[in-house]
């Protein structure tokens, strides 16, 4: 394998990868996207094939991407370049080392926007909020989103000037805490609603009769994208563990977290539309619908209104900022290895590419509105050239990798690095080999599917 040409970055030990790679699972996806889905393909029962998933699929993914980050102390590009110089390893590592570069900007702009709700809640403007026409109102004055996404960009981009350790390790140890405890507070409170018990009841119990296989497919996908998989992070992360830290260990570690934060999404969210609309989850809106415009209707009608809305926002803004300095942070790393630039030089360059492109996306509901690629805004076009095209692919390519080129029993050796056994081999095995590449084009062929209007998801 070629020598690296800088002194590798590192985290300081388990807790700091667990934390960062959890950071960059709980996201955006999983406050507004879960709740909605689970709501949408039978609560309960969508809640258990969920966590089924993330126990198999969502766990294999995790290891296999960890453990060719550690085994080659590279980005994506030169972690498939060490293993061949084939044109499908260098497209396979590119697919993945691009993602990250492609979503943050967008990203960046709808972390502006919980920017934006967190100030106007702090300034006591919440039945303003939870006006009809607010959010759109909002998104289509340029200026005003324009800055809110340069806010957050800004911010993303200084955490990771100050590097890994000082940077993501530090911040992430700051902000995941808080943010599992802001997630119990709000969920406590949303389920003691009047009326919250029917929703707590519909999502945590699973019952046979909502089951579909809609069901399944759509918690593949939520799954897929929630924890992080085929972005090139883990791969990035992977790079700076340590070898005594226990890749198993800390696999299984961020698989309960994320799933904790989506189960405690759920449970702030659901209860809360349903107390709010008699029990109709229909309610539920998907994506930005939910977040910005459902969510504060709803917070309008409680008591406490104004203070939740502070504390549901500044919620948020650590879930999207936690996920937007590990996509950056991918991006870093593959700029210092493939360039071989300094993390100054790398953050500039990922802070243009943010400006240029996140620019196109806050401004593609106003100023831009008239511009569209395949009918699709820019935000839009972003979200579903990467999350339902290219993430797949990427999954594709690194299930390849691991079973038709590195092999599972050099990924074993890798994960006992630390001298524990691999205790959940055969099930790593059975799931790279067949059922995770399957599951990868089942996504792809959904969600293309879906965004073209040939099904409904």
């Amino acid at each position: 394998m070629e020598k690296q040409k800088h002194k590798r970055s590192s985290f300081s030990g388990k807790l700091g990868f667990v934390l960062a790679a959890a950071g960059a699972s709980v996201g955006l996806g999983n406050i507004w996207r879960f709740p909605y889905l689970a709501a949408k393909y039978g609560g309960g029962i969508f809640l258990l094939i969920y966590i089924i998933l993330a126990l198999t699929f969502g766990y294999t993914m995790i290891t296999a991407e960890t453990a060719i980050g550690r085994m080659t102390q590279k980005s994506p590009v030169g972690a498939y370049r060490s293993f061949g110089k084939s044109k499908w390893l260098t497209l396979g590592g590119w697919i993945n080392a691009v993602i990250p570069i492609l979503i943050v900007p967008y990203y960046s702009v709808i972390g502006g926007w919980v920017i934006k709700y967190l100030f106007e809640y702090l300034l006591g403007h919440g039945q303003a909020l939870a006006a009809d026409d607010y959010f759109s109102g909002f998104i289509s004055n340029g200026f005003s989103a324009e800055i809110c996404f340069l806010i957050f960009t800004m911010f993303t981009v200084v955490i990771i000037y100050m590097g890994v350790r000082n940077g993501i390790e530090r911040v992430s140890k700051f902000m995941m805490p808080i943010l599992v405890i802001l997630s119990v507070i709000i969920a406590v409170y949303s389920v003691t609603r009047p009326g919250a018990m029917a929703g707590v009841k519909y999502f945590l119990v699973p019952n046979l009769e909502n089951f579909s296989w809609m069901t399944v497919v759509t918690a593949m996908g939520q799954m897929f994208y929630s924890l992080s998989i085929a972005m090139g992070i883990l791969v990035t992360f992977g790079s700076y563990m340590k070898k005594d830290v226990s890749i198993e260990e800390s696999t299984e570690n961020v698989e309960v977290f994320d799933t904790a934060i989506a189960i405690m999404a759920g449970l702030m969210i659901i209860p809360a539309v349903f107390a709010f609309s008699g029990g109709d989850p229909d309610t539920l809106q998907a994506g930005p619908a939910l977040m910005f415009i459902t969510i504060p209707k709803v917070f309008a009608s409680m008591g406490l209104g104004t203070v939740v809305g502070v504390l549901f926002f500044v919620l948020v803004l650590f879930a999207a900022i936690t996920s937007s300095i590990a996509l950056t942070e991918s991006a870093v790393s593959t700029f210092e290895d493939e360039l071989g630039w300094d993390r100054t030089r790398s953050t500039v360059l990922i802070g243009a590419i943010m400006v240029a492109l996140g620019s196109l996306s806050a401004l593609g509901y106003g100023p831009l509105a008239g511009v569209t690629v395949f009918g699709m805004q820019f935000l839009d076009f972003f979200d579903f050239l990467t999350n339902s095209v290219m993430m797949p692919i990427a999954a594709i390519a690194t299930c390849l990798l691991v079973s038709r080129v590195i092999g599972v029993e050099q990924i074993a050796q890798e994960v006992e690095q630390d001298g524990q056994s691999f205790r959940r081999k055969p099930v790593f095995n059975f799931m790279i080999r067949w059922l995770c590449p399957i599951f990868a084009a089942i996504i792809l062929a959904s969600s293309v599917a879906n965004a073209f209007g040939w099904i409904a998801m």
